[in-house]
């Protein structure tokens, strides 16, 4: 039985294709579903084993990056949700706006629907990056499908103007004590970076990406579906890509649901 997923878009999402293909090209069956049709119940979250927030600008970034979608998630769709995530054939992913989304609504870092506890703010930077980085999928997280590409190095693309993960030392502690990070930017040596290039936002504690305590929500800015061929890679030849590092992580969620069913 192969996993049904939701792509969430909302007016101004621009990424929710290449997110649908890459779940396709994994094994799955996605549906891209305006969430006006969740709202008038065209659609509904419980037909589905896999919810998608694809990157993009949703509304604009109006207000703030992932605002406006992250409160129509909380104001009329909150209980649904609840259902949806204590469900165990279930997984949930944001990836760049849809990560902020997933700060916004509470569900990251720490489940809780409608309490925000951290944000993704403007980059120290000052403006858009858009470019290839160097991430590390931190060894021992508690995201349950990405057990097998625990500490491997791998490179995506960012294109964001507010990446920068922030939140107050109570937060960011618990987040590293519970073993939340899953991924984070690294210097050409490996190790975590808050420095520019590198990082490209400043993110605290290198943080580039995290998960709920189930493990089964995750969050990141930067971009896997654009590395589902091994060709998305600029220098693919010359550094002899053998694989697209991008499809694996959609490849062990489609795996993970098949397990679980």
């Amino acid at each position: 039985m192969k996993p049904r997923i939701l792509v969430l878009k909302a007016d101004g999402t621009n990424c929710d294709e290449e997110l649908a293909f890459a779940f396709k090209i994994a094994g799955g069956i996605p549906k891209i579903i305006h969430i006006n049709d969740l709202r008038s119940k065209k659609e509904n979250f419980k037909n589905y084993n896999i919810l998608a927030i694809p990157g993009g600008f949703a509304y604009g970034d109006d207000i703030a990056s992932g605002k406006i979608l992250a409160g129509e998630l909380t104001s009329f769709f909150s209980e649904e949700l609840k259902k949806f995530i204590k469900r165990k054939d279930t997984l949930t992913i944001g990836i760049c706006n849809g990560f902020q989304v997933l700060v916004r609504t509470g569900l990251l870092p720490f489940g809780t629907i409608g309490k925000m506890q951290a944000t993704l703010t403007d980059n120290d930077s000052g403006h858009f990056e858009c470019r290839w980085i160097n991430l590390r999928i931190d060894k021992n997280n508690s995201c349950v499908f990405l057990k097998d590409l625990e500490d491997q190095i791998i490179s995506y693309q960012v294109a964001h103007g507010e990446g920068k993960f922030f939140a107050n030392n109570k937060t960011l502690k618990t987040i590293e004590q519970s073993g939340l990070v899953v991924f984070r930017y690294i210097d050409k040596k490996g190790k975590p970076t808050k420095n520019y290039p590198e990082n490209p936002n400043g993110s605290l504690n290198a943080i580039a990406g995290i998960c709920d305590p189930t493990g089964r929500i995750i969050g990141l800015m930067p971009h896997p579906e654009r590395f589902i061929f091994k060709e998305h890679y600029p220098n693919w030849r010359r550094q002899k890509i053998d694989r697209p590092q991008g499809l694996s992580i959609f490849k062990s969620m489609i795996s993970y649901i098949k397990e679980v069913l």
